[in-house]
Parts: C-alpha cells; structure tokens; sequence
C-alpha cells in the first residue's frame, strides 16, 4: 500500500507542477464614458454593480488610477505602455486615433508569449490595415473601429477580421457572447481577450430591462452641480452601466463553468470620466477634462491563484502601466518595444511592496496638460491643489507650497517639450493605407473622406457618419490614399438612394485607373436611432444602407487621392454614402 502511495505521489507531482507553471489568462475590460462614480463599489447608491464589484472584493482595487481624459489615447496607453502622445495619437477621428505603426502593442507581447489574442469592441485607434486589430497583435477582431456607434441594436456595418457583418441583439450583449465562445473554444491553451465595450458612450440606447430600473427611480446621490444634470442622460447611463455589470457576471460564470477562473487574470477599468453631469464622489471635471474627474478610473484585477482577496493598492496606477504589468504577472519577457512609460505594478499586487511609489503621472488633451503627484495636482491653468485636504480642487495652494509647485512646474513644462505639440492635423501627414499585402480588405469609411462642393457630412463629429446632398455632379469625395500593394480590388459600397433617383453613373480613381458604374439599384431609407434613443443624441443618426458592388479596379502601388465622383445624375440627387469596402481578389 506504502509503494503505491509513492507511486502516486510521484506520478501526480509533475502534474500538479505542470498546472501551477501553466501561463495565466488574461481578461481585459474597458468600458466607455463610465466615470468613477459609476459603480456602487465607489458608494453611488444610485445603481448596482455587484459583480463588478466582486472583482475588488475578490482581487485588487486601485485608490488611485488614471486614464486619459478621452477615449482613443486611454487605448493607445493601455495598448503600448507608453503616453498617446508618443504613438501619434492626437485625436478620436479622421485619422488622428491612429497608433504608429513602430508601436509595439500588448497584444503583440502576448502573442510573442505563445497567446491567442482576441478583441470585441470598439477598438478606435486605426481602421485600414495595418492600423487594424489585426494588424496590432489581435488574431481576431469583432466589432467596429471608429470612435463610436450610430445603433447599438442589432448593429448594422460591424466587421468581424475584416469582413463586414450584422451585430445579434445589444451590442455589448453580442460582444460579450462573442468574447465567450472564444474563451469557450480556446480553454486549453492561454488567451489574452481584450473587451473594450463602447457603453455608456452616447446614443444613449438601452433594452427596456435595464431602462424599466431607472426611468422612475429616486435618484438620491447628485453631482457637485446638480442644476446641471440632464435627467434622461443620467438615468439611461446609470441603465448601460447595469447592463455592463450583468454582462461581466456572465463572463465570471463562464469562467467557472470552464474550470478556468483561478489562472485566470480579469481587469476592469474605464477610458475617461463621465459623459455626463452625475455624481462622481464630488470631483472637479468630467469628460475632456484633465482635472480629477475628468481622468480618474477604478482599475480592479482579479486573479485567484495569486492576488488576495481585498487587496487595496495605495500606490498611483495610469493606463501605461497596463502592458508591463500584465506581462509581468504572465512572466512575459516585454521584448523590441520602445522606452515605456509605465511601470510595473506586480509587487504592489503582490504585497511585496507596499509604501506608495513617488512619482508623477501626466494628463493632457488638446494642449491641455495636468501633472499628478501623490498629494498635489497641478492644473492646467497653473493652479495648485492639495488632493488630500482638497480632493475636489477648490483651493489653489501655489503660494502656501512654492517649493512644490516650482518643482513641479518644471517637471511639468519639461513634458511639454518633450511631447508637444506632437502630431497635429496640420502635420500629419499619414495616408489611409489601402491594399496591404498582408490583408484582404480596406475599409474606406466616409469619416476619413473629405467632401467638395455641396456634399456635406451628416453630423459634426465624423466617426459614424455618412455624406448627404449630393446634388451637384462637379462635387466629389476624396481620401488621402497609399496603396500598399498592386492588385486588382473588388469595389463594393454601401449607400442609400431613392428608387426614383437611381441611375446615376459614378467612378471611383486612383493615379491612372478608374471604375465605372451605375447605380441601377434604389434603396431609400428614414434616418434611424431616435427611436432607440433614451435621451437626445449629438451624434449623427443612420440609415439601413445597402450594397451593391461596382466591379473591379486594378490599382497600382503608392500614394495619390482617391477619388469617387459621379458622371451624371438621373434624378435629384447621386446618393447617401456610408462606406467603400475594397477587397483583394488578386
């Protein structure tokens, strides 16, 4: 009996060796617009997040963590470690979004590690390849990559690795499904899912489960400026962040219906401060704002097998520290990135260390620039704040600590001339890449196009937007274009037209080649969303586009404008046009 005992011993030890060296999964969770105070992890009694909330009674919560004050250069720290304002990121449209292309991201980190790697979301910080998801490390991708979303049901125009497709049901309701058949299928071997959802970002949409909780409710906790709120806004986000909550409980089932949940990393943290005039635990700024709360997220990290449960991290945590942290605790060897900005925050998860690190952590946006010590913010006005005595910057304390803040002024103005002005859209000068030998499809959206003439674009802000009134044939849109690669390129293009007037000829050119066609077929269409809306949008609205393909073009290598024009028009208008899709058949 003794001998077999020490057989078994013997035959399970390497097992159980096998299983604790067994490389950890990763979970990442980014949600868009959701401030600090919109958990009731943070004390809002005005919602509930119980299973967001678990993650910092089971894991780690952060005191204090920041993020940039919007949303694509919060992905561009997360996705290389480093400030936006290295990587090219100066904007959320028409091309500013875009990381360079000598960044190195997490993903590809993970992937050099021997992980699978996935997105569902909203990626935001390029569209064409190789600024696509799949071009920066993600195996695979679906979701949508502009800035944000015209219909949150049912999406119309997602893409999944390129192709365009129809989203099922509520958008983060259909990512999530998503993110779990791919945690589902590769169980087995380590994956690194990032789930950048892109709510409570406005149109304010939601199912009538979640609105039904708050369109009545007593909302008893208000923002520091409570004339300033708009009820339906409020009550509609509060809804989205129930709606996010319900989803990550379903993530956190499946994770432990899969047997999978202890060697399992999962992180929660959000891209910039409210949306909206809601309570945020009495911080100055919201959205946009480099001030407190315009930049303060909860970060939460889970990982059973190696954090403890309840762990409060005092020391200041930012966005680029994401990458070498994460690799840190996947003991991934972080190789060919650039210097990072960040730092790894493993011993303060692991208890090893304790004494809040000194350091000083930069806000900035649109030439706006804050600095973030320990104790003192300094605005971007100049002013001074004790964040201890002071966590709601009323009082500037420039000349109570002038030690401090010349120290700290010229810690900050050294930044500046490091970074700024960085890249601007009067000096970028980054074409749209169309044609890379690497990937099959180029998507040609019209936010990245410029109209002429008459054309004018259906919204202000760009990223879901279409052009309208085309009435004029001398008008044209054009893009600022660089083919990576010769080819030849089915042309496909979604639009709307009324059936009367159908018949309009169009070319579509680059350099020397061109495409002719008629748009034979009619497809009219209202414009869509506000009765989805819960509250009135700023964004544009959108229509049920068709498609119809023009032909082939055959385009030769380089830069140059391409240019879609039409020959002549057979009624009032030539029509909507929301998107080109080129498509590599040779």
């Amino acid at each position: 009996m003794r001998t077999f005992a020490i057989a078994l011993l013997i035959f399970c030890f390497p097992l159980a060796q096998a299983e604790d060296k067994k490389k950890p999964n990763v979970i990442v969770i980014l949600t868009d617009d959701q401030g600090w105070g919109d958990l009731s992890l943070s004390g809002n009694t005005n919602l509930s997040t119980p299973n967001i909330d678990s993650l910092a009674r089971d894991g780690a919560s952060f005191d204090r963590f920041y993020v940039c004050p919007v949303c694509s250069p919060t992905r561009a720290e997360f996705l290389t470690g480093r400030y936006a304002t290295r990587s090219g990121v100066y904007s959320t449209s028409a091309g500013g979004e875009r990381m360079n292309l000598d960044e190195k991201t997490v993903a590809d980190v993970f992937k050099d590690g021997g992980y699978r790697t996935a997105a569902f979301g909203k990626w935001h910080n390029g569209m064409q390849y190789p600024y696509h998801p799949n071009g920066r490390g993600f195996d695979e991708f679906y979701g949508f990559c502009s800035g944000h979303w015209g219909n949150y049901f049912s999406s119309p125009i997602l893409e999944h690795n390129g192709r365009i497709t129809k989203g099922d049901g509520f958008i983060i309701d259909d990512f999530t499904t998503r993110s779990m058949s791919f945690i589902e299928e590769h169980k087995d071997e380590p994956f690194f899912v990032y789930l950048p959802y892109n709510t409570p970002h406005s149109p304010m949409q939601i199912p009538d489960e979640f609105w039904d909780r708050f369109k009545d409710k007593e909302l008893k906790m208000k923002n520091r400026e409570a004339d300033k709120e708009k009820d339906l806004h409020l009550r509609a986000a509060l809804a989205m962040c129930e709606n996010i909550d319900w989803n990550v409980g379903r993530i956190l089932k499946k994770l432990e219906e899969l047997e999978i949940a202890d060697n399992t990393i999962i992180a929660y943290f959000h891209d910039n401060g409210p949306n909206g005039v809601r309570w945020n635990g009495d911080m100055k700024g919201r959205k946009g704002s480099t001030d407190e709360g315009g930049v303060r997220s909860p970060l939460l990290i889970r990982w059973p097998k190696q954090i403890a449960p309840g762990t409060v991290v005092k020391t200041m945590g930012a966005t680029i520290d994401l990458l070498p942290t994460f690799a840190d605790l996947a003991d991934i060897e972080v190789k060919e990135t650039k210097e990072l900005d960040g730092i790894s925050l493993k011993p303060y998860l692991s208890g090893s260390v304790k004494e809040p690190v000194e350091r000083t952590i930069i806000s900035s946006w649109k030439g706006k620039v804050s600095a973030r010590t320990n104790r003192f913010r300094l605005g971007d006005r100049g002013q001074l704040f004790d964040m201890v005595t002071d966590p709601g910057q009323r009082i500037n304390v420039a000349k109570k600590f002038p030690a401090e803040y010349a120290a700290l002024s010229k810690e900050l103005s050294k930044w500046k001339e490091e970074h700024l002005p960085g890249l601007t859209p009067e000096t970028d000068d980054r074409p749209f890449v169309i044609g890379h030998p690497n990937y099959r499809y180029s998507q040609i959206p019209a936010r990245d196009g410029i109209p002429s003439g008459e054309i004018k674009r259906s919204n202000k802000f760009p990223n879901d937007s279409f052009f309208g009134n085309w009435v004029n044939i001398e008008d044209s849109i054009t893009w600022k274009a660089e083919v990576a690669a010769a080819g030849k390129y089915q042309v496909e293009i979604y639009y709307t037209c009324p059936p009367e007037d159908a018949g309009s000829v169009i070319e579509l050119s680059f350099q020397d080649a061109s495409l002719r066609a008629t748009l034979s077929k009619g497809h009219a269409s209202p414009l869509l969303g506000a009765e989805n809306d819960r509250s009135p949008r700023v964004e544009s609205y959108t229509q049920d586009f068709t498609s119809m393909k023009l032909g082939v073009i055959e385009l030769p290598e380089g830069p140059g404008t391409l240019e879609l024009k039409a020959l002549s028009k057979t009624g009032r208008q030539v029509m909507d046009f929301r998107l080109m899709m080129l498509s590599r058949i040779e």
